[in-house]
């Protein structure tokens, strides 16, 4: 699998819960999270202060670094990011409450950085101003359109009926875009990016923590799962065992064949995802001869990008690709995926590829060949 960092931008109006949402990210203890916030004043980034510093990279702990910039900037800090030294997992770009997305998510996409790659826009809505504040500013509308999953936060502050028509409102601006309703901030990270198997670094008997260790930790295991909701429900006196949020957890659908793929009919499918689909990967196998290389996917959103490579020595050629949404349905997105694969008699010829080819970049499309 590709070893590009993702890059995902966290973009939402004025006091939608963006940094809430990033602090939450930061507690995901295995994750090393380069934060680039695209503001100028006071940005709490839990007890660290950065305020109006541009390019000025601040450590957070567990690796995670801050930076304020502007935009300009950007493309200089992607690369000090992702440098191998920094050892970083995912790059969070949390945007101006002001900030046009479309700006951020073109520098991401035609970036020349060969260690990056798109993870992203996450529109954050409050739920309970979205109504007055589109009405004052219509290019919400437009920003919602150009989201890969919108997470619609502050849930718990309307009304169930107010919550759906609102759910139901923004459906039907974004189409098949995962609508993820929420309260503060509250997003399990494995939506949103891969979160590494290493274990975090635990204290042994009598070690005194850090005060880094103390931020991270907030009195939580490993920022998944309910836990992430005691402090809320403790707050108002709710017994938190048998209680369900108002979000769902991210549902993954993961999908393996022996028999190659039939190109038109994968591509097919991610031109048109199922509903809820945020994000897939996996490694692909088609059934032309004259070009036996495998295609390493990735997909957010309605961003596709396909690597072409050799297999290695003694790999399977297998075909094994997994999808991460909100509210898929395991068994229609199975059935798709096992219709994509090629069962007749003929092979195919080279130009079965040419929709591929569209999500190649010039750059990859002759690697893995001779």
């Amino acid at each position: 699998m590709s070893r590009r960092i993702p890059v995902l931008i966290v973009a939402g109006f004025l006091g939608a819960g963006k940094t809430t949402l990033l602090n939450r990210l930061l507690r995901t203890r295995s994750t090393r999270i380069g934060v680039v916030v695209n503001d100028f004043g006071a940005v709490n980034i839990d007890a660290m202060l950065v305020a109006g510093q541009v390019d000025a990279m601040v450590s957070l702990g567990n690796g995670c670094v801050c930076c304020a910039v502007d935009v300009s900037e950007l493309d200089d800090l992607f690369d000090r990011l992702a440098h191998p030294r920094q050892k970083i997992d995912v790059i969070v770009v949390e945007a101006s409450g002001l900030a046009e997305p479309r700006n951020l998510i073109r520098m991401v996409v035609n970036s020349d950085n060969p260690r990056i790659r798109y993870g992203g826009l996450v529109e954050v809505v409050d739920a309970e101003h979205f109504p007055a504040s589109r009405e004052l500013h219509p290019e919400l509308a437009t920003h919602l359109r150009m989201a890969d999953l919108v997470v619609l936060n502050k849930a718990d502050r309307v009304e169930p009926a107010a919550l759906e028509r609102l759910r139901s409102e923004i459906t039907g601006l974004v189409g098949q875009v995962p609508v993820y309703p929420t309260s503060h901030g509250r997003v399990d990270p494995g939506l949103l990016f891969d979160v590494p198997t290493r274990e975090p670094n635990r204290p042994r008997v009598g070690e005194q923590l850090s005060f880094d260790e103390l931020l991270l930790d907030d009195h939580t295991d490993d920022g998944h799962g309910d836990h992430q909701h005691g402090d809320h429900c403790h707050e108002h006196g709710e017994d938190c065992r048998d209680h369900r949020h108002l979000h769902d957890t991210y549902d993954s659908v993961s999908f393996t064949s022996d028999t190659d793929l039939n190109p038109r009919e994968l591509i097919a499918l991610l031109e048109d995802p199922p509903a809820g689909l945020f994000r897939a990967k996996g490694v692909l196998a088609f059934a032309v001869p004259d070009d036996p290389r495998k295609f390493v996917l990735h997909m957010v959103g309605r961003h596709i990008t396909i690597e072409p490579t050799a297999w290695t020595r003694h790999e399977p050629r297998v075909s094994n690709l997994v999808l991460i949404g909100s509210g898929l349905d395991a068994g229609d997105v199975t059935a798709r995926l096992r219709a994509t694969t090629h069962l007749a008699g003929d092979p195919l010829d080279d130009h079965a590829l040419l929709p591929v080819w569209r999500y190649v970049a010039d750059d990859d499309a002759l690697v893995g060949e001779g």
